[in-house]
């Protein structure tokens, strides 16, 4: 092969790597697309996007969209919004849909909620069809110890100025049961709650619950009511069990302390005794000390022992008599 076709050649090679590196680093279809779409965008900003790291196609399609929708945005803030890690389309979106819906929506505001983590798009939605929130079933109990259940439908609408640092649907649905069961508590008759389910949603209301959060409520239905438990009748039944166990707890503590008391008098009445026996064991001993001492005579010994002997004789009768008793008492 001649010299000159292999300069050719190698010409003809390094045309195709150059046009591949430059088809690869520089995105020109599209830079095409958004001329023919009326974006005037350079070819070398497309490539200073390359070199900070911005994926162009993330920028320059949902300008095509906002150009055609007759925003006024332009790169700068587009990459800027993206270098923030923010999602570009998602708000070009919203910025369209608020456009069509006259809601005053600016790219500031609408990229701040999005950066705050917020679906900026659903909170367009939201604003112009509201959002239905039901919530659980909500348990109160009237003054008459009755438990009476609700269900209730929020409908809310999404508030873009209180977006940012708005509270979310958790507080809102905490607040209505709240309120929900406040009025259930304040009726003095569940019949009238049955009756009258409205007069919740009309209480819940005029509390204005919707504030501090993301959201406007626009009206509060009840959904479903029902009773539950005679909460009051468990109450007094839960007092009487306990008033019947301090009870039983107080007669058991009277009756420990009269068994300690008996044991206590049993205890005395076997000291007396023993001391008795002991007095008795030394009456002999005085006896014989007062016959050798002179103190008694033999005959006052021997009136002492008759004296005991009669005793003895009338305790023995006295026994004998109250046996006699007891067996025509109980017919032996």
């Amino acid at each position: 092969m001649p010299q000159g076709d292999i300069f050719i050649l190698i010409i003809l090679g390094l045309i195709i790597v150059a046009l591949a590196v430059l088809f690869t680093f520089v995105p020109v279809m599209l830079w095409i697309s958004a001329l023919a779409a009326g974006v005037r965008i350079g070819i070398f900003e497309l490539v200073g996007m390359r070199l900070r790291r911005v994926i162009p196609a993330r920028v320059v399609n949902p300008l095509i969209k906002a150009v055609k929708a007759g925003l006024d945005l332009n790169t700068s803030k587009l990459e800027g919004h993206y270098l923030a890690g923010g999602n570009v389309d998602r708000v070009v979106n919203a910025l369209i849909a608020a456009q069509r819906a006259n809601i005053d929506l600016s790219f500031e505001r609408a990229a701040a909620i999005d950066l705050a983590g917020r679906d900026v798009l659903e909170a367009v939605q939201m604003s112009v069809n509201p959002k239905v929130i039901e919530t659980p079933f909500i348990a109160g109990v009237a003054m008459d110890g009755i438990e009476v259940k609700a269900k209730a439908r929020i409908t809310v609408r999404a508030n873009i100025d209180r977006l940012v640092g708005g509270a979310g649907e958790d507080t809102v649905i905490a607040r209505v049961g709240e309120g929900i069961v406040s009025t259930i508590g304040s009726a003095t008759n569940h019949k009238k709650v049955l009756e009258n389910p409205d007069m919740i949603s009309q209480t819940v209301l005029t509390k204005g619950l919707d504030a501090g959060t993301a959201f406007e409520i626009l009206s509060i239905d009840i959904a479903d009511i029902d009773i539950g438990k005679n909460i009051g009748a468990e109450l007094q039944t839960d007092q009487a069990e306990a008033d019947k166990k301090i009870a039983q707890a107080k007669a058991e503590e009277r009756r420990a302390m009269a068994v300690a008391k008996e044991q206590e008098m049993k205890a005395k009445v076997e000291e007396m005794r023993a001391k008795v026996v002991e007095a008795e064991a030394e009456v002999p001993m005085a006896l014989s000390e007062a016959l050798r001492s002179g103190h008694m005579g033999v005959m006052d010994y021997v009136n002492y022992q008759n004296i005991m002997a009669d005793t003895d004789m009338r305790d023995s009768i006295g026994k004998a008599t109250n046996d006699s008793d007891d067996d025509k008492k109980y017919g032996k």
